[in-house]
């Protein structure tokens, strides 16, 4: 499957507090050296914990994040250092839907302004006629209808909020959608109808996702491919059923065996509890970054950083356990033991 979307040893960095001379005191790392593929049509998924650059990643694709090095492509065209004015035309083909429905979302502005903004990129010269048909019909497609144009987001429940704000990325009929924790504020019931409503708009109009999130559960239901990511690095990359089911990374484990079990089966799952908290991006441990709060670290992972290796069943994991130094391997059983 071609990808849309190609990023290349992808490296953000932001500064952080300035001396007296406005220089910054120091650069933070938020995304570092970051390689992913995303085929056209289906959904990756990118999942980690807060502060595992995932979001930074998910704004960079967009440039709404500036790279200091690598390359992002997006349907064969390099967009990393695109001007402006050569930026403009592929703007309209990928959009955002944020975490946030009550913040993303103007409370001055009515929903026909909210919806209708992107369109000033797409069609500038669309008559107010043409755009208000074009917005009556990004609303109908997430539920809504024309007689919400005249009312403001505060009128809104969360659920509808998230739907305006997806008919807003729908308007210009994108092909890229990045969804950043678009449902992580929402209660059970109102995430489960905003995730059909994907599914059905992914289908219905053929559309790309980059799904991110913290839930792997929830990542695994949506996503054809997983890349799992901890402090600013992917650890793990597979298909999904295949990294759900057997995780080749500790940290994925760790992830997984957070995950309540419904099923009497997957009971037995040993839960994983990490510890510490995740390190500072300012300065990651050296090595493996995950070494410091992982139960099978070993002397090598402190020296030398793992390279991506084979996953059985697809995909990689880096992991000095999984042979990654290219001689010492660690079998991982179901519950996450080395044996």
């Amino acid at each position: 499957m071609t990808p849309i979307l190609e990023v290349e040893d992808l490296t953000v960095r932001f500064p952080v507090g300035r001396n007296v001379f406005g220089r910054p005191r120091a650069m933070l790392t938020a995304v570092d050296r970051v390689s992913l593929a995303v085929p056209r049509h289906q959904t990756v998924g990118l999942v980690g914990e807060s502060g595992s650059g995932k979001s930074t990643l998910g704004r960079a694709v967009l440039r709404l994040a500036a790279a200091e090095s690598g390359r992002v492509t997006f349907d064969g065209v390099d967009i990393t250092h695109l001007g402006a004015r050569r930026l403009r035309p592929l703007r309209p083909r990928m959009h955002m839907v944020f975490q946030d429905p009550y913040s993303s979302l103007d409370p001055s502005w009515e929903v026909e302004d909210l919806v209708a903004e992107p369109l000033g990129t797409a069609d500038p010269s669309a008559s107010r006629a043409e755009r208000r048909k074009a917005v009556v019909e990004a609303l109908e497609h997430v539920g809504l209808s024309s007689a919400h144009l005249n009312r403001y987001a505060q009128q809104f429940s969360g659920g509808q909020r998230q739907r305006i704000a997806i008919a807003r990325a729908l308007v210009t009929r994108p092909d890229l959608v990045v969804c950043d924790e678009a449902v992580s504020a929402l209660d059970v019931s109102t995430r489960s109808q905003i995730i059909n409503l994907l599914e059905d708009l992914q289908r219905d109009f053929g559309l790309t996702y980059l799904f991110i999130a913290h839930d792997l559960a929830l990542v695994r239901h949506v996503s054809d491919w997983i890349a799992v990511m901890y402090l600013g690095s992917i650890v793990e990359e597979g298909p999904a059923e295949r990294v759900y089911e057997d995780p080749a990374h500790p940290y994925t484990r760790s992830l997984l065996s957070a995950i309540p079990r419904l099923d009497p089966s997957e009971r037995s799952r040993e839960r994983i509890v990490l510890a510490g908290e995740i390190p500072s991006p300012l300065a990651p441990p050296s090595g493996c970054r995950f070494r410091t709060r992982c139960p099978h670290a070993m002397e090598i992972c402190a020296e030398v950083a793992p390279p991506a290796v084979p996953a059985p069943g697809g995909g990689w994991s880096a992991c000095h356990l999984n042979g990654g130094d290219g001689g010492v391997g660690v079998a991982l059983d179901k519950s996450g033991t080395a044996s």
